[in-house]
């Protein structure tokens, strides 16, 4: 007690930056760091925390999967709340099939939900994941999910904190923090199960590994997530995940807020091609340092009366970074614009989530959301979308058809 009434500490300057993006702890121009198997492993974090292991598929028959395990925690007083969540959306048929499931006995890895395995013998595929579940009686679930040794994963650094973003103004003492890992292309072969009738799933995908270190609603106001994949050309893979702060985190303390922390990555001719992430301060113009460009666009937004949120008719992803591969120096680039329709006559909308239906219910007590707003995901799948990339030493822009999962998530109404 008497140490904080005498304390001898200096004043937080309330003009002090309490935002650190993982773009600051790049070193020399490294944006590219690679994945330790520690990275993969649960951390499993107390305090208010919520982990997250997601798979996205997009199958050769215009099927989109994800399976998704979340781990979250409120604090010392209460067990872990765990959640197993699948959805299979075939957008021949418009047909979706969503299911959520608690999770007992959770030991980590996992053993019934899904398995991490390394390879080495396997040199095509060193590294894999399997989904064996059973959801009820009417879905089951058993996947493998394979990585290419030329597709590495992924993070923001090459250190032990690499693709972390820190919050509060003294980064030795963090109020929170978020981090991503990624494969940003792996090979799904298995099946679904769905009233007895088993559906095929084959084709790419994307793994995600993150960790929100405190309240999602302290963490970001919304969200942008894309993942492009194609067979053509070898493979081709293009993700992004950007998270937008709350006015009370930013360059000057609160009320500096609106930054948009972007990261990805380009797949070209089955490689890793290059790793990219950006910064954007609200007011600044955006400076593309060593010519790295991550960047999502909501364009020709138009006001959901069901949501409340402006919703995008355009969304516009952009990448430009430096090659990773040593006989092909120069800079990759490469940009999607998904025409998703407005409003009233929306494309390739899966659904319009309502978040707080779907988090487990730890997070829905923690979470303390301002009056009158309500969060939602916008989820899109276009089974036929186009990338276009423009490769070193070219200055033909080449068109890449393939498959397109994006989501924009709005947690809270920045004030304007």
């Amino acid at each position: 007690m008497f140490s904080s009434i005498f304390s001898t500490s200096p004043p937080v300057d309330p003009k002090a930056p309490n935002l650190h993006p993982v773009t600051d702890s790049v070193k020399d121009g490294q944006l590219y760091g690679e994945l330790t198997p520690k990275d993969t492993e649960w951390a499993c974090p107390g305090g208010f925390a919520t982990e997250t292991q997601t798979f996205y598929t997009s199958t050769e028959d215009g099927k989109s999967l994800m399976c998704q395990v979340i781990h979250s925690s409120i604090g010392q007083r209460w067990y872990p709340t765990i959640q197993f969540t699948f959805k299979l959306y075939d957008s021949k048929t418009k047909s979706r099939v969503w299911k959520s499931i608690n999770v007992s006995n959770f030991v980590t890895p996992p053993p019934v939900l899904h398995h991490h395995k390394s390879s080495p013998d396997n040199a095509e595929f060193p590294e894999s994941y399997t989904i064996s579940a059973n959801l009820g009686m009417d879905v089951q679930v058993h996947i493998d999910l394979a990585r290419p040794a030329a597709i590495p994963g992924w993070k923001i650094g090459n250190s032990e904190k690499g693709g972390f973003s820190y919050f509060g103004p003294d980064l030795a003492t963090p109020e929170g923090y978020v981090v991503h890992r990624f494969w940003p292309r792996f090979k799904a072969t298995g099946h679904v199960v769905h009233n007895g009738a088993a559906i095929p799933i084959v084709g790419p995908g994307m793994f995600i590994h993150a960790i929100q270190g405190m309240r999602p609603n302290l963490v970001a106001s919304s969200w942008n997530f894309a993942d492009f994949q194609s067979d053509e050309k070898g493979g081709v893979s293009a993700i992004q995940m950007e998270f937008i702060t709350t006015e009370t985190h930013g360059k000057t303390g609160n009320g500096s807020g609106g930054v948009k922390v972007n990261l990805g990555s380009l797949v070209v001719d089955g490689k890793l091609v290059s790793v990219v992430a950006q910064t954007h301060y609200p007011g600044e113009a955006d400076a593309a340092a060593g010519g790295v460009v991550s960047k999502a666009s909501h364009l020709n937004t138009v006001h959901d009366p069901e949501t409340g949120y402006m919703a995008p008719s355009t969304l516009l992803f952009e990448w430009a970074g430096p090659s990773l591969i040593a006989d092909k120096p120069g800079t990759y680039t490469a940009k999607i614009a998904a025409d998703v329709g407005d409003v009233a006559n929306p494309k390739g909308l899966v659904e319009k989530v309502d978040f707080l239906a779907e988090v487990p219910y730890a997070i829905k007590m923690a979470v303390n959301y301002l009056a009158g707003t309500k969060p939602f995901i916008y989820q899109y799948f276009l089974d036929s979308a186009t990338l276009t990339i423009t490769e070193p030493g070219s200055d033909e822009a080449v068109e890449v058809p393939g498959s397109f999962y994006t989501e924009a998530s709005y947690l809270s109404i920045l004030p304007s």
